[in-house]
């Protein structure tokens, strides 16, 4: 993975109060805090919009110039206002790029497409869809890839056929937890039997209008109908 750090231009800020926070946002600024590796915290704001081209940059290391004082970090925890989406607060830990730390990854499926039980009408479930990596900051994927073109209708594979990257290890339990599967499409029963009955209760109509049809015959023509005696 390539260690290249993506450039982020901040400002320093005083400690966080929410008078303060809320005159950044209306500046188009977003508050932020940068700690971890025993220093002490340090809070900063940043442009909204470079916050977020930031973000959507290849690799997961972050080169955090504030005020001209550089320092290599990770994103940690971003904050979005539940309504309108925007970043309110974001979170970055300090990094050593000679050490491994942990983070959580996406994990993303290929050859659904072509995977015979996918083409048999199957239905392609993605279940464990993030886990917990120790690598070095440098070596962070974007996302985990899995290959599931050869998997048949009725397959599931699990955690531990992921094979992680050179120097990614993935954290946790991973021979029993169910990474994908193909499953037949769902049958919707409830709908089954009620057009079963439908079928039913026109085939007894059908079979009533004969019979009343054949009395009527039979009361023309003077004579009982068959009633079984």
């Amino acid at each position: 993975m390539s260690t290249t750090a993506t450039l982020l231009r901040a400002g320093a800020r005083e400690a966080a109060h929410s008078r303060a926070n809320r005159r950044l946002r209306r500046e188009g600024r977003v508050p932020g805090v940068l700690y971890g590796h025993g220093d002490a915290p340090r809070a900063f704001h940043v442009d909204a919009r470079e916050l977020r081209l930031a973000l959507a940059a290849p690799g997961a290391i972050l080169e955090l110039d504030v005020d001209g004082q550089r320092e290599p970090a990770v994103l940690k925890d971003v904050q979005l206002d539940p309504v309108r989406g925007e970043t309110r607060h974001v979170d970055l830990l300090r990094v050593r790029l000679d050490e491994t730390i942990h983070s959580v990854v996406t994990i993303e499926l290929t050859g659904g497409d072509v995977a015979p039980g996918v083409r048999e009408g199957g239905v392609l479930e993605l279940v464990t869809r993030e886990v917990t990596i120790e690598s070095r900051p440098g070596d962070i994927p974007e996302t985990l890839v899995f290959d599931v073109s050869g998997m048949q209708m009725n397959d599931t594979v699990y955690l531990e056929a992921l094979v992680p990257p050179s120097g990614v290890e993935i954290i946790g339990e991973t021979e029993n937890v169910t990474l994908a599967s193909v499953t037949p499409p769902n049958v919707d029963i409830d709908a089954e039997d009620e057009a079963q009955e439908a079928i039913e209760q026109e085939t007894g109509v059908v079979g009533e209008d004969a019979g009343d049809a054949e009395a009527d015959a039979a009361a023309d023509d003077g004579s009982p109908a068959d009633g079984g005696g």
